[in-house]
């Protein structure tokens, strides 16, 4: 069963806190003001994985984010539905959280930066990842 979609402010699906608007090259992003964490609708992530600098959006601590990782039961900050956890396989270590609705996806802190700049160790450890 999924919600309504949310209009106005949105509360950060991991901690709660408020969520702002970040915009860069023209793509807006909701970012949470107390642990950091972002949620991008739609393609919006892959979209900025593309453009050089967009890692300077993600300003929160990467130790932050992987704490947050045990808080996996959240709901869509967009539309209430539940979010369903999706590990890149390029990067097996980044547990994301994605909306089956909306198809919006959330980063915890550091997440973002280490998605777009997937390296050689990364395709190294993918090989070796457990599924």
């Amino acid at each position: 069963m999924t919600g309504p979609r949310r209009e106005g402010p949105m509360n950060c699906p991991k901690c709660k806190g408020s969520m702002e608007s970040v915009v860069f090259e023209t793509v807006e992003v909701d970012r949470c003001t107390s642990c950091k964490g972002l949620f991008f609708d739609g393609h919006e992530a892959e979209k900025l994985r593309k453009v050089k600098g967009s890692e300077s959006i993600d300003v929160g601590e990467a130790a932050v984010g992987k704490a947050q990782n045990t808080n996996d039961r959240i709901r869509c900050p967009r539309d209430t539905t539940p979010m369903v956890r999706i590990v890149d396989p390029k990067q097996p270590h980044l547990w994301l959280e994605t909306c089956p609705v909306c198809h919006g996806t959330f980063f915890d802190a550091g997440e973002f930066r280490d998605w777009k700049n997937e390296t050689v160790l990364d395709l190294v450890k993918s090989f070796f990842a457990k599924a």
